[in-house]
């Protein structure tokens, strides 16, 4: 049967977006998906795992995607929500792409040094030929190939970059490094930006030209290059760190894409932020309260923060969360809920769309 949509609602879906981006749509943007939906075929032998790099690699990338076929075909899509596909490596696959282990667990994926130990002058490039590349990327061109832009095949997860260092440099040893070789850092910085890019444009080549636009784990859709940017390991470090380390390779990321965003991960990130609102060309940031903090609905001095700055603002939560944000803001206007498998009913969901004047 394949996934719930067509391309009248792509259409509608695009037109949304772009004005969403441009500040000109009234409304927050709404992606709801509800996992209810007979798929109308058999269950795959293929089974589902959470991240691609756990399946074995005598499983063929087209197994996969009709195991990934199998599950969007379960969902029904509400609002401006769209089917799309993650190849999930685990966050920050561009350590992997250099030579770190990637070890897949049950609900991570870990990345670890390489058997040889890692100086802190190690160099980075881009290889075509490393297998993990190779594998992303055959999934990734099994998945445009599947769907023919009817699915959104989204990028895979790159990483921040000193969190890619800090799979070679793992523990503290990558916080004494910036003490005690900070040049290097920097220099290993520029280096891992450098292959970074390569990596994005080379997975672009392969996905963009069957997609909708662009997409990362995030499902966000963007006619122009999007991403979500990150730095997890700047939890552990200050603001001055963060200045020096940090922030002068995210604002020349931000400079190479149209619609760049920034995943602000925990409580810990907080001191950072305005640091990350100050970048001129960041379009908007993602609140992620994180496992043990109060939920999204809690911090309406983040969103105004966000909001003062200008800037666009995301949410996983669900429908009353994104009511209870609205109402600290005084206007939807620039806000994204993304409510997945939600449990709210059809009539609660069409109610909720109604009052933020969705049209079909």
């Amino acid at each position: 049967m394949g996934p719930d949509f067509n391309w009248h609602r792509w259409e509608r879906v695009r037109e949304t977006a772009e004005r969403w981006w441009a500040g000109e749509l009234r409304r927050p943007l709404i992606h709801v998906t509800r996992k209810d939906r007979d798929p109308g075929r058999p269950e795959p032998a293929t089974p589902w795992f959470k991240y691609v790099a756990s399946y074995d690699f005598s499983i063929s990338p087209d197994d996969i995607l009709d195991r990934w076929d199998y599950e969007l075909s379960k969902l029904r899509f509400f609002g401006d929500a769209f089917p799309h596909a993650w190849p999930n490596f685990g966050a920050g696959v561009v350590a992997a792409f250099l030579g770190a282990r990637l070890e897949p667990r049950e609900e991570t994926c870990w990345f670890l040094p390489p058997d040889r130990e890692e100086s802190v002058c190690m160099d980075f490039r881009f290889d075509p030929e490393n297998t993990w590349y190779k594998r992303v990327a055959e999934v990734s061109r099994a998945a445009v190939r599947r769907w023919e832009g009817m699915v959104q095949v989204a990028m895979t997860d790159l990483g921040g970059n000193l969190d890619i260092l800090s799979s070679f440099r793992p523990g503290e040893k990558l916080l004494f490094d910036l003490y005690d070789h900070p040049e290097d850092i920097k220099w290993l910085t520029w280096k891992a930006h450098e292959a970074w890019w390569d990596y994005f444009k080379a997975l672009d080549t392969i996905i963009r030209p069957a997609n909708q636009g662009y997409t990362a784990w995030t499902p966000i859709l963007s006619e122009e290059p999007f991403y979500m940017l990150q730095c997890d390991f700047s939890y552990m470090i200050g603001p001055d760190m963060f200045d020096e380390f940090v922030k002068p390779e995210l604002a020349a990321s931000c400079k190479k894409l149209d619609h760049p965003f920034y995943h602000l991960d925990g409580p810990g990130q907080l001191v950072h932020l305005d640091a990350i609102l100050s970048i001129p060309e960041l379009k908007g940031v993602q609140w992620i309260p994180g496992a043990g903090s109060p939920g999204v609905r809690n911090w309406p001095e983040v969103y105004r923060k966000i909001r003062d700055a200008g800037k666009l603002i995301q949410l996983f939560g669900d429908l009353d969360d994104l009511d209870t944000v609205v109402d600290q803001l005084g206007s939807p206007e620039g806000v994204m809920l993304i409510a997945q498998e939600t449990e709210a009913s059809e009539h609660e969901i069409d109610d909720f769309l109604s009052k933020y004047n969705f049209k079909r």
